[in-house]
């Protein structure tokens, strides 16, 4: 792997207006101990739904058009949103049923007005430069690019190799590595190329759009070792209590 690849990047003060689409239809199933009687994305970090400081991420870098992927107890995420960010420019992507990643990405890109919309996920933060990872999916008019992080000794993630052109070599299923390059779960996406794939009504995200078509479809990644944090489990959501009380900014 190229130095260039390796390298952190830092968090520049630019801007960059656009759309995002976040998932926020989990059952949180690992995480039910911790939080019994939410959706994964309402549980509590500091007194505050940690789906609001992901909102707060994105208003922050520009981004001034959400839409939410919504399921289960879907009333608690929308009254939230209603209450907390009444001027929010906010369409709410409805599951009647569980449709997957993949699905509530599908139904949600219907409803977009971007060209590219960004793509995370209401259980995950992973503080990066949003222009930057725009830049790098303009610039290699990709249909989704992925956006990376350096870990070391870890096994809770696989690991995504990039080529030398940015391209994704390849993804690497979960075990322990020594270090590598994890999914961070916030991608760019073109939203026409996605929506003119022929993919079932519910289907894996990761699975069956990133890794069955990404040797068959421009798909590149880009290094940011940025602030990350995935409280699906136990563990990493009482790991948010303790940063999220110094403010993550980056």
């Amino acid at each position: 792997m190229s130095n260039q690849k390796k390298s952190e990047l830092s968090h520049s003060p630019l801007e960059v207006s656009g759309e995002v689409i976040i998932l926020a239809g989990g059952l949180g199933t690992r995480l039910r101990s911790a939080v019994p009687d939410l959706p994964k994305c309402m549980a509590p970090v500091n007194g505050k739904p940690f789906i609001g400081y992901v909102i707060d991420y994105f208003q922050k870098e520009g981004v001034d058009k959400f839409i939410l992927s919504v399921g289960y107890m879907k009333e608690a995420i929308i009254d939230y949103v209603a209450e907390h960010y009444p001027t929010l420019n906010v369409k709410f992507a409805i599951e009647e049923e569980p449709m997957g990643t993949g699905g509530g990405i599908y139904l949600s890109s219907k409803m977009a007005t971007e060209q590219n919309v960004f793509v995370t996920n209401g259980d995950t933060m992973f503080n990066v430069n949003l222009a930057a990872l725009l830049a790098r999916h303009t610039e290699t008019n990709s249909d989704c690019t992925l956006s990376l992080k350096p870990l070391q000794n870890f096994e809770r993630y696989g690991v995504v190799e990039l080529k030398e052109d940015f391209s994704i070599d390849s993804f690497k299923e979960k075990q322990y590595y020594k270090e590598g390059l994890i999914n961070g779960g916030l991608y760019v996406l073109n939203v026409a190329s996605f929506l003119a794939e022929s993919l079932p009504q519910k289907f894996s995200f990761e699975k069956d759009y990133m890794e069955a078509l990404y040797q068959h479809r421009k798909m590149s990644g880009l290094v940011q070792d940025a602030y990350f944090i995935d409280i699906g489990i136990p563990q990493d959501y009482l790991q948010a209590q303790t940063d999220f009380s110094l403010v993550v900014s980056g």
